[in-house]
């Protein structure tokens, strides 16, 4: 039982014979140079465009208002890092067949 909610995920899986991984949360580390494009992704993660096969990038639109925002931020420096971000969340989403 998680946060009072029961969850018989695995077993239901199990009936049918389905073997579920155990979710186990990721933990990795972050240089102390990357914080302030992890930060700022972490605040436009929710700005994703999307099409009819699914998610195709971050809305820019947002991500300039909050460069904005934030200050003192080398927007083109910031850019790239955030790019790079983008492109593993989109290539792990592609994995997952979403």
């Amino acid at each position: 039982m998680q946060g009072g909610v029961i969850d018989d995920t695995q077993d239901d899986a199990a009936v049918f014979g389905i073997e579920i991984p155990d979710p186990k949360p990721e933990y990795f580390e972050v240089e102390p140079e990357a914080w302030p494009a992890v930060k700022l992704f972490l605040r436009c993660q929710t700005q994703w465009r999307t099409g009819p096969n699914g998610v195709v990038g971050l809305d820019y639109n947002a991500l300039a208002w909050l460069v904005t925002i934030e200050g003192d931020i080398d927007a083109a420096a910031m850019l790239d890092d955030i790019q790079v971000i983008e492109q593993e969340v989109l290539a792990a989403l592609s994995k997952k067949g979403g």
